[in-house]
């Protein structure tokens, strides 16, 4: 054969296969499928492939009483369900002009923030494991069983709570709940130093991790991605920063944000978040009011005023917002969720394009995807 007839490059066919990843797989963390195109051992494309789970939270809205649907919310991120319980009664308590007693607002933030943080903790012990390192979890899971105990005390729950009432709280907490919520705090700041030591300095989580699934803001905003992820793209974005809710802006904490955009970018701004978690919880325990924990002008039968309400809270893994649509009755007429890990996913396949398939798994476990979250 000639040099003239030498197939361009371009031309020539592409060896590549399909690989399943999913819809059971440890790295998805639940019914996910992905459905990898791979040229050897590098990324082509990945398409994920959602809805195996996805059981019309929104139309079981229009179906319920307005109470009825409340306990819906903790099903939706089943690992952060007291930021969802929160953002479904203060949209109801927006649109039915409910006020909410000071003692429940801070009974509010110190267990929205008790949850974030074994939310993360979840995140940490499984994305380590996602990376083969199994010790982390064992960790992880010691210091989150300490939160479930705390919660359990006062919810009855340890995952699917569903523990906020339209107008306050449904138990008040005592001097035992409060006594081991400081205790935990006080505890828990020298296991982070031992993570940091353990993990965070580790040469070998630094080299999958560092430099590996560049996201960029300009890809977050294409994508409406919210927490970590963004913050790990260097944009200070919070819910609770920017448009404050209960009694954050009585609270002072910072917002990390690493400019780097890439994996470890998005596990530093985790780590760091517990830290500020803390120091939300311990503000919130010094400034506890006394008084009631449920106000006084909520319905028996609630049938908000007719018209459109919306909420957001700045939850585990980003900005959750509920709409309702009112249309005077005791069922809503509509219920809308803004999820975060729908978004957060999406950007999924164009930022893993041409990467390998290992670090591919990292970026995905980086990005802390909850499916039912997606799958609402």
């Amino acid at each position: 054969m000639s040099a003239s007839e030498v197939i361009p490059a371009s031309d020539k066919p592409q060896e590549t296969f399909v690989l399943n990843v999913g819809p059971q797989h440890p790295a998805t963390h639940g019914v996910l499928r992905l459905k990898m195109t791979m040229d050897g051992e590098y990324v082509a494309r990945a398409e994920p492939v959602c809805g195996y789970i996805h059981r019309m939270h929104e139309k079981m809205g229009e179906n319920r009483t307005w109470a009825q649907f409340l306990p819906n919310t903790g099903r939706i991120d089943y690992l952060a369900a007291m930021a969802y319980n929160h953002a479904y009664v203060a949209a109801v308590e927006r649109a039915a002009k409910i006020e909410v007693p000071p003692r429940a607002e801070y009974i509010r933030v110190i267990t929205s923030e008790l949850n974030r943080i074994s939310s993360h903790l979840v995140w940490f012990g499984a994305f380590l494991l996602d990376l083969g390192g199994f010790t982390p979890l064992l960790y992880a899971f010691d210091d989150r069983e300490k939160i479930l105990d705390l919660l359990e005390a006062i919810t009855g729950s340890r995952l699917t709570y569903c523990y906020y009432r339209f107008g306050g709280v449904c138990n008040d907490i005592d001097a035992d709940f409060i006594r081991g919520v400081r205790e935990f705090v006080a505890g828990m700041r020298p296991r982070l130093k031992m993570y940091h030591t353990l993990v965070t300095e580790n040469v070998i989580l630094r080299r999958r991790l560092v430099g590996i699934g560049y996201i960029g803001r300009e890809m977050c905003r294409k994508y409406g991605a919210t927490g970590p992820v963004i913050r790990g793209a260097g944009v200070a974005y919070d819910v609770r920063k920017v448009e404050p809710y209960s009694v954050y802006r009585d609270l002072n904490f910072d917002i990390p944000a690493f400019p780097e955009g890439d994996c470890m970018a998005r596990y530093r701004v985790r780590m760091e978040e517990i830290e500020q978690s803390l120091r939300i919880i311990e503000q919130g325990l010094d400034k506890l009011p006394d008084g009631p924990v449920m106000g006084g002008n909520v319905p028996r039968v609630l049938k908000p005023p007719a018209g459109d309400c919306c909420f957001a809270v700045e939850a585990a893994r980003g900005r959750f917002l509920v709409r309702i649509i009112s249309d005077n009755k005791e069922i809503p007429y509509r219920v809308r969720l803004r999820t975060p890990c729908f978004c957060n996913l999406s950007l999924f396949e164009e930022a893993s394009a041409g990467m390998m398939l290992p670090d591919a798994l990292a970026l995905l476990g980086s990005l802390d995807l909850v499916i039912p979250d997606i799958d609402r």
